[in-house]
């Protein structure tokens, strides 16, 4: 079976079988229950290891077009009766947009369409109202039992304000400490952070950046009641903070009576297993505003974040922003909250966690 590798390429060989081996199957060339080519065979032809077929073959059992049947082989399960087909061209795309189509962490997609229609069928009309302004109880109380098994974060449902992505919660946090204020931000940051400051009126101080985060003496000279940093793996730098870096962060929050909004899009990937202590653990629940969201673990697609307030601000946000709307729909927020209960959420980590390494 010729499949053509191409060598030059910067994706990867079993990405190369994985893509091809998907489009024949989906045009028809393999049809429901016939075997694909053996390990070792495809192997042979494509002049690659037998553990490059088989990460190939183990992302489309990962992603339900196949199943592996033990000291049998691989067979095909795709139907196009219970699949939504993906193209690799797509007319109505273009170049740029057809980047949305796959998923850069290739999040398996049929548990996903499994889970959906659970929800539906389970929720019936009640995804169809309207949801509480901070979100649905049933989710908030699953990041709650999901942060404190998983990221030593124990707070109350209500300190949970759900939203439809991180910039939507910046915004909610510069309207609620006040737009006049200063806020410091890492030189250099993801562009977006400013650009929302700015549009609600904030002055952006923007602090430069050693190998172990933002240097001190930046933080001695910004005049800034607000700290917007992104400890883990900020981008576009790649820098992760060290210990003793953010524990100046939370010094420097102390003695200035200020707010730190803890950025923490990346930290769930460490290779280690272990996600590090976030600022907000180490703060006795006081001035640290943590936000994250399920863009990055679960798929770009799907707008939805999550903010933790520390007690001492709920008062704060409930006075100033507290009226706003949750702007996230029902489905997505039972959606969600089934990933997480079942262990999906987890499960779908630290498969990104194997991907990386």
């Amino acid at each position: 079976m010729l499949i053509r590798i191409d060598r030059e390429s910067s994706e990867p060989a079993y990405i190369q079988i994985y893509h091809e081996m998907r489009n024949r199957i989906i045009s028809g060339a393999f049809i429901k229950g016939s075997k694909l080519p053996s390990k070792r065979e495809l192997a042979g032809d494509c002049l690659v290891s037998v553990v490059t077929v088989e990460h190939a073959y183990r992302l489309l059992c990962d992603e339900g077009y196949c199943e592996m049947r033990q000291r049998s082989g691989c067979y095909v399960k795709y139907s196009s009766d219970n699949f939504f087909t993906v193209s690799k061209t797509n007319k109505h795309y273009s170049q740029d947009d057809s980047s949305i189509v796959e998923n850069k962490y290739n999040i398996p997609f049929s548990p996903v369409s499994t889970m959906l229609r659970k929800v539906i069928l389970d929720y019936g009309n009640r995804i169809l109202m309207k949801s509480p302004n901070n979100g649905s109880p049933y989710l908030r109380d699953a990041i709650c039992h999901y942060l404190s098994r998983c990221r030593n974060i124990t707070v109350s449902s209500e300190q949970i304000i759900i939203g439809s992505g991180a910039e939507y919660l910046y915004g909610i946090c510069i309207q609620m400490l006040g737009r006049e204020k200063t806020i410091a931000l890492e030189s250099p940051s993801y562009e977006k952070i400013r650009a929302v400051y700015t549009a609600n009126g904030a002055v952006c101080d923007m602090l430069e950046m050693d190998s172990e985060g933002i240097c001190i003496k930046e933080l001695h000279r910004t005049n800034a009641q607000i700290l917007h940093v992104t400890p883990f793996n900020s981008f576009p730098s790649g820098i992760t903070a060290s210990a003793q870096r953010r524990k100046s962060y939370l010094e420097w929050a102390r003695r200035r009576n200020a707010v730190i909004i803890e950025d923490d899009y990346d930290s769930e990937f460490t290779l280690n297993g272990n996600a590090p202590q976030t600022l907000f653990t180490q703060t006795g629940n006081d001035n640290v505003i943590y936000i994250n969201t399920f863009s990055k673990t679960i798929a770009p697609s799907l707008r939805v974040g999550y903010m933790v307030m520390p007690e001492k601000l709920l008062p704060l946000y409930k006075k100033t922003v507290g009226f706003y709307s949750c702007t996230v729909p029902m489905l997505e927020q039972y959606f969600l909250a089934e990933w997480i209960n079942s262990g999906e959420f987890e499960r779908t980590i630290n498969r990104v966690r194997n991907i990386n390494k």
